[in-house]
């Protein structure tokens, strides 16, 4: 029997790693002791690539996230121009540049914030979004003016304007309150 070296074995790797394999669970777990460093980097790249994956997801592009504020704002518009006329009261519409609200007439002509209805609470945009009040009744709109919602559901023509530096959209609301909104266009040069 040849002698070695204690601790050293004279049998070739290849018997001793099959040894291990069909060993008790003791030798199996001793034989894999963790992972490779190419495993390793091989996981850490799997999830940069996921996560900017997500991130471009998420984040969108300008235009996309201006052409979904505007549908929110048309949709709210239309949903306070049909509130009105069930219920028979004078709503209102404003825009700040950073937000929009909604408002109620009272009795006594003047606007109240709206603040019963979770569908018309005001909506602070995400930088750099804004909306600016644009026309009413084919003429200029003053930006603090509110646009009226009347009960009868004949309204004046008007429009607002949505943008950020680069893009904008119209939301229009013609006399029977149908709401439209334009494409996302670029600003002119």
């Amino acid at each position: 029997m040849p002698t070695s070296v204690p601790g050293i074995s004279s049998r070739p790797l290849r018997s001793r790693l099959a040894a291990a394999s069909i060993g008790t669970p003791r030798t199996r777990f001793a034989a894999s002791r963790g992972f490779t460093l190419i495993e390793i980097l091989v996981v850490v790249a799997i999830l940069a690539i996921g996560g900017g994956i997500a991130a471009v997801t998420l984040s969108g592009d300008e235009r996309a996230s201006l052409s979904r504020e505007a549908r929110r704002f048309a949709g709210a518009v239309e949903y306070a121009a049909d509130r009105a006329k069930v219920r028979h009261e004078t709503l209102g519409v404003s825009a700040d540049g950073e937000a929009w609200r909604f408002w109620r007439r009272s009795a006594d002509g003047r606007w109240n914030a709206l603040s019963d209805d979770p569908a018309l609470a005001p909506r602070a945009l995400p930088a750099p979004l804004r909306v600016v009040p644009n026309s009413y009744a084919g003429g200029p709109l003053r930006p603090e003016a509110i646009v009226p919602l009347r009960a009868s559901g004949r309204n004046e023509p008007f429009t607002f304007v949505l943008g950020n530096k680069q893009y904008q959209a119209v939301v229009s609301v013609d006399p029977l309150s149908r709401v439209s909104v334009g494409n996302a266009e670029p600003i002119g040069p």
